[in-house]
C-alpha cells in the first residue's frame, strides 16, 4: 500500500523523468549525432567540414569568398552594393538565377558578378514562394473576415489543411495537374490547344505554386483571426473625421493586420527555406535546394558533408525560428477586443454581383479553384482517368504489383499496412510525451517556457536531420561499456521519427486547453485528499478530451503522411509508407503512382474529419 502511495505521488515526476530521457534519446541525440559528423573526423574535433562548404562556391556562391578572406570583407560588401545598385529585371531576357540555370518565362533577374550559390537559391525560391503564398493568402483573408456567404466555415476549417495534407502527396497532385498527359492539358486539348510541357518549361513556377497551395491557408488563419479582432470603432471614428474608405483601411486597418502578415511570411519563408517532398518530385536535383542536396550527399555516403549541410541549414533556420518568436512575443497583448460589425452578404443580389469588386471576388473565386482545388481533383481524377478515358488500369497495376511482384518490389498493402501500423505506434509516443510537455509547461512561468521551447525543437529541426542522425545512431547501433551494443530495427525508428515530429502538435493542442481552465477546479480536489495525478487523471484530462483527441488525429495525420525522415529510414527494407511508396512510383510510372496518392488522400481525409468533428486547434 505503501509503494502504491508512493508511486502515486511521484507519478508525474516519473512521467516527466521518462518524457525527458526520451526525447534525449528520440531528439537531441540523433542531432548530436548529426553534428558530431561536423566537428569531427576520425574522432578529432576540427570545423574542416564547415570550412569547406562556406568556402565553396557550389554552396555559398559569390559569398565563398568573404569566407576563404574574411579581411577582404570590405571590398566584398562594396561589390555586392554595386552588383545592387546594378541588378535589373526584365521581363523578356533570359538570364541565369543565382548559382543555377533556371529560366522563367516572365521573370529573370541580371545579376553580374554575383551569385548566390546553393544557400542562395534555396533562399531564393522561398522568398518567391513567401511573395506568392502572401498574395494569395491576403484577399482569403479579406473575404473570410468581412463577407458572409454558405459554406464560410467549412472553407476557414480548410485553412487547417497545411498541418495534415502529406508534401508528397501535394507534388503528385501538382504533377497530376500540370503533367504532360495532366488535367490541364487535357482540358486544352478539348479546345485544339497544347499539350504543354509545363513540368519541362518552368519547374519552378510550379514548385511555387505547390509551395503556395502549402502556406497560403496558414498565412490566411493567422490574418483572419487578426482581423476579426480588429475594433471597428477605431475604422469609424477615422470616417467621421474625415478619411475616406480607402484611407481609413491605410492607416488603421493595415498597420493591425500587418504585423499577423510578417508573421504568417515568415514561418512560411522558414518552411519553404527546408522544403524538400516537393522539390525533390517536382523538380529533383535540377532544382535542388539545401534540404533535397542533404538527402543525395547521404545516399552518395557523404555524411561528413551530408552532416554540415544540415549543421548550417538548422543554424539558420533556429535563428529565423527565435526571430519569428521575439517578433510573435513583441505583438502580444497588442489584440483589439471584438467589436466587430455583421458581414455582409458576398452576393446580396444580381445588380451587386455585377459590381467591381464582386468581380474581382468571382476571379479570385478562379484562381483559387484553380491553385487550391485543381491539384487534389487532379489527383482523384488521375487515378481513373488515362489517355483513352475512363479506366481503372493504374489501381489494377497496384493490386497486380501485390500479387505477382517481386520481394524487393514496392508493393502498395505493405505501405498501406505499415503508414497504419506506425501511426498507431505513433500516438502511443506522440500523445503521452505531449500532454506530459502541456502539464508541465501549463501555468509554469518562466521555468515552463525554457521546457517549452526545448521541446518545441522539432518544429525548427528538418526530418531529413532527425532521419540521418536516427540512421546513424540507433539504428547502425550505439557502442555501450563492455562490449555491449544498442540499436533499434528501422520500424523502430521510423516510429520514433514520426512521433518526433508529431508530439509538439499534440502540446500545441492541449496547452491552451489547459492553461484556461479553472485553477480552484483543482485546488479543490487537492484539498480533498487527491493526490496531484490523480486530480489530472480524474478532472483536468476529461476536462480537456477534445483537445487530446484533436492532437491525436494531427499526430496520426503527420505520421500517414512523413516523408523526409522515412524517406531515409526505410532505404532497402521492407518498412516503406505510403509516401515513399509514392515518390518510387512516381519515378517509374506515373498513373500508379496517381493512384497511390488517391488512397493517401482518402487516409489523410479521413483524420482531417476526425479534427474538424471535435474542434481541434492549432495555434501558432
Amino acid at each position: 500500500m505503501s509503494g502504491g502511495n508512493w508511486l502515486e505521488r511521484h507519478a508525474l515526476g516519473l512521467a516527466a523523468a521518462l518524457t525527458a530521457g526520451a526525447l534525449v534519446v528520440m531528439l537531441y541525440f540523433p542531432i548530436g549525432v548529426v553534428f558530431a559528423n561536423a566537428a569531427f573526423v576520425e574522432g578529432v574535433p576540427t570545423l574542416e567540414p564547415v570550412r569547406d562548404v562556406l568556402t565553396d562556391p557550389f554552396y555559398v556562391g559569390s559569398l565563398a569568398a568573404v569566407f576563404e578572406n574574411p579581411l577582404a570583407i570590405g571590398s566584398h560588401i562594396g561589390a555586392l552594393a554595386d552588383w545592387i545598385g546594378s541588378s535589373s529585371i526584365s521581363p523578356t531576357v533570359v538570364t541565369p538565377l543565382p548559382g543555377i540555370d533556371l529560366p522563367l518565362p516572365w521573370l529573370s533577374i541580371q545579376t553580374p558578378g554575383f551569385r548566390g550559390g546553393l544557400f542562395g537559391f534555396t533562399a531564393y525560391q522561398a522568398t518567391l514562394s513567401t511573395v506568392a503564398s502572401v498574395a494569395l493568402a491576403l484577399p482569403a483573408a479579406a473575404i473570410l473576415a468581412n463577407y458572409e456567404f454558405r459554406g464560410r466555415r467549412t472553407i476557414r476549417s480548410l485553412t487547417i489543411l497545411p498541418f495534415v495534407l502529406p508534401g508528397i502527396m501535394v507534388a503528385v497532385g501538382f504533377y497530376a495537374m500540370f503533367g504532360q498527359a495532366g488535367t490541364l492539358n487535357s482540358l486544352l486539348g478539348l479546345v485544339g490547344l497544347g499539350p504543354v510541357p509545363f513540368m519541362q518549361f518552368s519547374p519552378l513556377v510550379i514548385v511555387i505554386l505547390a509551395h503556395a497551395f502549402y502556406n497560403a491557408p496558414l498565412i490566411a488563419r493567422i490574418t483572419v483571426a487578426a482581423w476579426e479582432s480588429i475594433d471597428t470603432r477605431t475604422v469609424d471614428t477615422a470616417r467621421s473625421l474625415g478619411a475616406s474608405r480607402r484611407r481609413a483601411f491605410r492607416d488603421v486597418v493595415v498597420p493591425q493586420l500587418l504585423p499577423a502578415v510578417l508573421t504568417g511570411a515568415l514561418l512560411t519563408f522558414v518552411f519553404t527555406f527546408m522544403t524538400f517532398p516537393i522539390v525533390l518530385a517536382l523538380g529533383g536535383l535540377e532544382l535542388a535546394t539545401v534540404e533535397v542536396w542533404i538527402y543525395d550527399r547521404m545516399r552518395q555516403l557523404e555524411y561528413a558533408e551530408a552532416a554540415t549541410l544540415a549543421l548550417l541549414e538548422t543554424v539558420l533556420s533556429l535563428a529565423l525560428t527565435y526571430v519569428y518568436l521575439r517578433y510573435e512575443s513583441a505583438q502580444t497583448g497588442l489584440a483589439r477586443v471584438d467589436a466587430r460589425t455583421a458581414r455582409e452578404p458576398l452576393f446580396p443580389d444580381v445588380r451587386t454581383a455585377l459590381s467591381p469588386r464582386r468581380l474581382a471576388i468571382g476571379c479570385y473565386g478562379v484562381i483559387a479553384l484553380v491553385v487550391f482545388v485543381g491539384p487534389m481533383a487532379s489527383l482523384v481524377v488521375g487515378s481513373v482517368t488515362d489517355a483513352s478515358g475512363f479506366t481503372l488500369g493504374h489501381f489494377s497495376f497496384l493490386l497486380e504489383r501485390q500479387l505477382d511482384g517481386a520481394a524487393f518490389q514496392t508493393r502498395p498493402f505493405p505501405a498501406i499496412r505499415n503508414s497504419l501500423l506506425f501511426g498507431v505506434g505513433t500516438l502511443a509516443l506522440a500523445v503521452p510525451m505531449g500532454v506530459v510537455v502541456s502539464v508541465l509547461t501549463a501555468r509554469a512561468g518562466w521555468s515552463g517556457t525554457i521546457v517549452e521551447t526545448l521541446a518545441m525543437v522539432p518544429l525548427a529541426v528538418s526530418g531529413v536531420v532527425v532521419g540521418i542522425g536516427l540512421l546513424q545512431g540507433l539504428v547502425f547501433g550505439i557502442e555501450l561499456p563492455y562490449g555491449w551494443q544498442f540499436e533499434v530495427t528501422g520500424p523502430v525508428a521510423i516510429v520514433v521519427a514520426h512521433a518526433v515530429a508529431a508530439y509538439p502538435f499534440v502540446t500545441r493542442n492541449v496547452s491552451p486547453l489547459l492553461s484556461n481552465l479553472d485553477p480552484t477546479v483543482v485546488e479543490s480536489a487537492r484539498a480533498l485528499g487527491a493526490s496531484r495525478i490523480r486530480a489530472l487523471l480524474d478532472i483536468e484530462l476529461p476536462l480537456i478530451a477534445s483537445g487530446i483527441v484533436a492532437g491525436a488525429a494531427f499526430a496520426f495525420a503527420i505520421s500517414i503522411g512523413e516523408f523526409s525522415s522515412t524517406v531515409i529510414l526505410a532505404g532497402g527494407t521492407d518498412a516503406y509508407t505510403m509516401p515513399v511508396a509514392l515518390e518510387r512510383y512516381l519515378g517509374r510510372r506515373s498513373g500508379p503512382a496517381i493512384a497511390m496518392g488517391t488512397i493517401l488522400l482518402f487516409v489523410t481525409a479521413s483524420s482531417f474529419v476526425v479534427i474538424d468533428r471535435v474542434g481541434g486547434r492549432f495555434e501558432r
